[in-house]
């Protein structure tokens, strides 16, 4: 996913800080707890097509941890 590209995008719902997780092909939102898909290269920002994070992924993805997904 493109750096600048990642950098201008917010959550829809809260607008906070996104994580990108390049396995998934997904980005994170921590506070809402969601994921949103990112198909063919475009992120899909609707909060409908976003899934619930896991608590392992909620713990994986917390500001405490060290190293990148």
């Amino acid at each position: 996913m493109d750096k600048e590209l990642l950098a201008m995008l917010v959550c829809p719902l809260c607008k906070g800080k996104l994580k990108y997780h390049r396995e998934a092909d997904e980005l994170h939102c921590l506070f809402d707890g969601l994921a949103y898909p990112v198909r063919d290269g475009i992120p899909v920002m609707l909060a409908e097509e976003a899934r619930q994070l896991t608590v392992d992924e909620k713990l994986h993805d917390s500001p405490g941890r060290t190293g990148e997904a």
